[in-house]
């Protein structure tokens, strides 16, 4: 019943922001996606709370998970297993981590700085786990702005979690990563409103995709 009520108030809460085209066809993704991953990632949230407990959020964009079509269609452009280590940076719920891990990928790891939303991710991580005894993966909590990119971390993933001001503190911060570990690296970017910072730093567009006007994404790569 819970699970009911909060894909009503989505539907609601999309079709008022975005239209009931639109609307419909997210909550269709959502239902379907949630039962084919056995994951609970559904809702946004203008994170609130974390402003009501003295954190700064003027940087981050409300949480939203990414639609489940285009994450597939994306990945399904890539080959998961070839890659060491996927980074969700702005993880949220886990949603592109669980359904990284049943593409294929063997290590994941989130990062977001909602300690809320950690707890959460971690839940969903566990269950999808469950199935899949080989997966590594870890959530922390903590700023993209100061996070520092793992040295085997070769596919970064971001779902428009930041304001241009972080992300490129994150864009440096990937950059930063490749000179100390030189290695081809591959950025999975939806609602890339400021994918202009990754063509600046000479990143190589190889797939664009565009499902309405708000579901959109773009795959980058970059070798070093």
């Amino acid at each position: 019943m819970m699970q009911l009520f909060n894909y009503i108030k989505y539907f609601f809460y999309l079709a008022s922001n975005w239209g009931l085209k639109i609307g419909i066809h997210i909550i269709r993704q959502e239902i379907r996606g949630e039962k084919k991953y056995g994951i609970r990632t559904t809702g946004a949230d203008e994170l609130k709370k974390l402003e009501e407990k003295g954190v700064d959020i003027s940087h981050a964009t409300i949480y939203m998970p990414a639609s489940y079509d285009v994450l597939e269609e994306l990945f399904a452009q890539i080959t998961p297993s070839s890659y060491h280590h996927f980074i969700d940076i702005g993880c949220g719920k886990g949603r592109a981590l669980c359904v990284a891990a049943q593409q294929g990928f063997t290590k994941v790891t989130g990062i977001d700085f909602s300690k809320e939303l950690c707890e959460v991710a971690k839940t969903n991580l566990q269950k999808t786990a469950a199935g899949i005894p080989a997966l590594e993966y870890k959530v922390i909590n903590n700023d993209a702005f100061y996070f520092n990119i793992p040295p085997d971390a070769d596919c970064i993933f971001l779902f428009n979690p930041f304001d241009e001001i972080i992300m490129s503190g994150v864009v440096n911060n990937i950059e930063k990563s490749l000179e100390e570990n030189p290695r081809a690296i591959t950025v999975i970017y939806l609602n890339s409103l400021h994918k202009e910072l990754f063509a600046k730093q000479k990143y190589t567009e190889v797939y664009h995709t565009q499902q309405m006007k708000y579901l959109q994404g773009v795959i980058f790569r970059k070798n070093v």
